[in-house]
């Protein structure tokens, strides 16, 4: 009877053992999402106020990381690793293969779009408004700028903007053109211009990083449509992140994004 018992015993522990170092065997081979994952290295910048940066305790946030940290989230098959480095090298890097994606508040122009994807559901459209002095009182809206020195920058979007806006509206204004943020702001800020144009993000910066004194006034003149920048093999890749990012814009989460970081829910301009 002993060796009937001693010989379940044995067979019972046997059984116990073949089904827990099966049980391991599964969950090794599950592994977790890095494992299983592609991994998809992103250029970001790292002095970008509200949109990529490191912040006081060392951590790279703004608007740009932390929206592809919810899609990182949400997508099963790929795992995100960001590279923070200057702007002047993100293109390079992408060209190169160093990166996967950039992703730095990038917007559409014919160079870009000649050498490298952008992925078809823009992420942000940020708004471009007038900027002046923190002490003028004078220019209230684009429609005081008439008889006064505007700043800007050649070829971008808001002096295209404007200086179709100045001929259709027969406004005297002298547009000057002034091709880095550190002469522009120089220039608004001893009075050598009047005004320029800029975003509520950089406006911030300038004003916290350089003592700038500008103030924004009126409206909204208009929105820049803000997209993720890949390889041109990535199609795929780029369609996983629209998708991805129409969710978000559907569920809500980039409205709570965008108020988080810029004060200011615009996400009905990201819709089609």
């Amino acid at each position: 009877m002993k060796n009937i018992k001693k010989a379940w015993l044995t067979t019972f522990l046997s059984i116990s053992v073949i089904v827990l170092g099966a049980c391991g065997s599964d969950n090794t081979s599950g592994g977790s999402k890095e494992e299983k994952a592609q991994e998809v290295i992103i250029g970001t910048g790292n002095d970008m106020l509200d949109i990529a940066y490191i912040n006081e305790k060392g951590k790279l946030t703004g608007y740009d990381v932390e929206l592809l940290r919810v899609i990182d989230k949400r997508l099963e098959d790929v795992s995100f690793k960001f590279e923070s480095m200057d702007f002047s090298n993100l293109l390079l890097n992408l060209e190169t293969g160093k990166i996967d994606m950039i992703a730095h508040n990038m917007a559409k122009n014919k160079e870009r779009e000649e050498k490298f994807l952008f992925n078809k559901q823009h992420y942000n459209a940020i708004p471009t408004h007038v900027v002046v002095n923190e002490k003028n009182t004078d220019i209230q809206s684009i429609d005081d700028l008439s008889g006064k020195k505007v700043g800007a920058v050649p070829t971008s979007n808001a002096s295209l903007f404007f200086e179709q806006y100045k001929k259709e509206h027969k406004l005297n204004t002298e547009i000057v053109y002034i091709p880095t943020n550190t002469d522009m702001t120089n220039q608004l800020k001893t009075g050598r211009v009047d005004a320029l144009f800029s975003f509520p993000f950089s406006v911030k910066a300038n004003n916290e990083k350089a003592d700038a004194q500008q103030k924004i006034v009126g409206d909204a003149l208009l929105y820049t449509d803000i997209y993720f920048l890949f390889n041109k093999k990535d199609e795929e890749l780029a369609a996983k992140i629209d998708g991805a990012v129409k969710e978000l814009i559907e569920d809500g989460t980039i409205s709570d994004l965008l108020v988080e970081w810029f004060d200011e829910d615009y996400s009905d301009q990201l819709k089609d």
